[in-house]
């Protein structure tokens, strides 16, 4: 697939100079710094180094003080507590907060998560039902509930509380709830406004913290599961969620809590040392190993069965209890994968076939037998493909349901916001939602989002785009370098990891092709023709193509990132290559 790659110009060069002089740093470092909006000596502190201290006063958050009045009097009053939650990633962590924290303080409160088969995203009749037949006074939605308009109403009837806490977008109208916490809403004045579901339920506690007196270390003490939810729901690593993150994965390279450490050992990222050892991990966890390890893993129970495994794993404190729910759902994750596998190549068949489709300028597959978990994933695996804003739909209890995904600049959002009136239910971000179609409004709906991608996506935008932000020469490349770059983690929407552009390079002669199954992925060692600067590795994951062209000794341009790469305990830099270009 053709790539547009980008250059950042957008530092200005007496900006960098006089920064480059008080941090006494590389020029090109500063370079990044400014671009992300960093140019004095203060914000740079604050970025390389962010502290706790720096995190917002939760009542600036809409309604903080009611949620937290309600939740007081039902501790003070021995009521039922329901601490309720979406079963993706960000909801199963912000239960496990939330309920965690509760469970400290008193003894009346658990937690539920709705089943995805039977109940469907959000707060459902089934669960309040459950909760009023089961005596609960008070419910506490986290990652879910801010379009629970008629829910809400149904609840109050039967007389039990709601407290919605969500970073979902609101609709028009917002649930009468007893408290409503979402710093999205438009009247919300809380500064901060990309904070994760699991990020929402944190500023509930660090609340409860300060109105009961508790010491403010002991809500830190969930930063471990704020920072995987933040890396699984693709919220920006920036201000606030940057000292979460940044705190977050302290605390799982630390000490991380039994659950995820048997998560982390079923992914393979613990070799030769022992379980036991506070020195628990051989490599230090990054946001990647959030997203591409722990995300996968924590979201599989509720993808194949229930969410609830994926709670008590993260709350247990037992080992071998813990061992035994690890076990059982890393194997929902092996299951996860081969359905997911499956149902993609059924999707790319599909639009290999249908010609129409493929004339589109989004893509909107259907299946009624495909496994409803798993279609999230899959559309992201045709966008890799095709590159288009992607929905894939299966059939659920009567109802067409499925995942969207999208491209840069268009808002899959609003996109299906304006064929809401045929919708059964929908919700989401800028880059992902979910819906539920009734089949009789199914093909309304396609030719309604059509004509709404026709009129909002230019061609321009079905190119998909690197953004490099800085040139480099292969001199530049040195460990001193990368360890400054490395103090620009935790990475992730917002502060992405530096992707530098190297023009003119050649293969040292030793290029080949590896990989375990297809031999697609390249392997060389990039240097420039006058031999200026040593020889440096690279990996180019799919790119095994270029092979030929590159053996001839004909100079190229990369843009790539830089990493580290450990080997029979050696520790080398390796250049990540994105894309190659002659």
């Amino acid at each position: 697939m053709e790539k547009r790659w980008v250059l950042n110009n957008k530092a200005n060069k007496e900006v960098v100079e006089q920064l480059s002089k008080e941090l006494n740093i590389n020029t090109k470092i500063t370079e990044l710094l400014v671009q992300r909006g960093f140019t004095t000596f203060e914000e740079a502190r604050s970025f390389f180094r962010p502290q706790l201290s720096d995190l917002l006063d939760p009542f600036l958050m809409k309604d903080m003080d009611k949620a937290v009045d309600r939740i007081t009097h039902a501790k003070t009053n021995g009521e039922k507590i329901m601490v309720y939650g979406d079963y993706d990633v960000d909801g199963t962590t912000a239960v496990s907060i939330v309920y965690s924290f509760l469970k400290n303080t008193q003894k009346k409160v658990d937690f539920y998560i709705p089943d995805r088969y039977k109940e469907g995203y959000g707060i459902s009749y089934i669960g309040i039902d459950f909760a009023v037949e089961n005596g609960y006074k008070l419910l506490i939605s986290l990652d879910c509930g801010i379009k629970a308009v008629e829910k809400v109403e149904y609840a109050k009837k039967k007389g039990l509380d709601i407290i919605i806490g969500d970073h979902h977008r609101p609709g028009d109208v917002v649930p009468d709830a007893t408290a409503v916490l979402d710093p999205k809403q438009d009247n919300c004045n809380y500064p901060f406004k990309d904070l994760s579901g699991a990020g929402v339920g944190f500023k509930l506690i660090q609340a409860l913290s300060i109105r009961w007196e508790i010491p403010i270390e002991r809500s830190y003490s969930y930063l471990d599961l704020v920072a995987i939810s933040i890396a699984a729901d693709v919220v920006p690593i920036v201000g606030e969620n940057r000292v979460l993150s940044y705190y977050g994965l302290k605390n799982l390279n630390k000490n991380p809590r039994i659950g995820i450490k048997f998560l982390l050992k079923s992914a393979g990222v613990d070799k030769k040392v022992s379980l036991g050892s506070d020195q628990y991990f051989k490599k230090k966890i990054t946001v990647s190993d959030l997203v591409f390890l722990l995300g996968p893993r924590i979201n599989a129970a509720g993808r194949i069965e229930s969410a609830t495994d994926s709670v008590r794993l993260l709350i247990s404190n037992n080992t071998k209890y813990a061992a035994k729910l690890g076990k059982q759902i890393n194997d929902l994750n092996t299951t996860r994968r081969e359905l997911d596998s499956n149902i993609t190549k059924e999707a790319l068949q599909i639009l290999e076939d249908d010609i129409t489709i493929n004339n589109k300028k989004a893509t909107i597959v259907y299946k009624e037998d495909w496994h409803k978990g798993v279609v999230g994933i899959v559309a992201s695996r045709l966008i890799d493909n095709y590159y288009r804003p992607t929905i894939v739909l299966t059939k659920a209890d009567g109802l067409i349901t499925g995942s969207a995904r999208s491209i840069k600049k268009f808002d899959i959002y609003d996109a299906i916001d304006s064929a809401s009136y045929l919708l059964e239910n929908f919700g989401g971000h800028t880059y992902a939602a979910g819906l539920a179609i009734k089949p009789e409004n199914f093909d309304d709906f396609v030719s309604e989002f059509h004509k709404y991608a026709d009129e909002h996506i230019t061609e321009d935008m079905l190119i998909p785009e690197i953004e490099i932000d800085a040139e480099l020469f292969i001199s530049d490349i040195n460990f001193n370098f990368f360890k400054i770059l490395k103090q620009f983690a935790p990475f992730g929407p917002g502060n992405m990891s530096p992707v530098f552009l190297t023009k003119n390079v050649i293969d040292t002669g030793y290029a080949k092709l590896v990989g375990q199954k297809e031999n697609k992925h390249l392997k060389l060692s990039v240097v420039h023709p006058d031999m200026t600067g040593n020889p440096v590795p690279a990996i180019a994951f799919n790119q095994g193509h270029h092979l030929e062209e590159i053996e001839k000794g004909n100079p190229f341009e990369i843009c790539y990132h830089i990493d580290e790469n450990t080997w029979l305990g050696n520790t080398t830099l390796q250049l990540r290559i994105l894309d190659i270009k002659f």
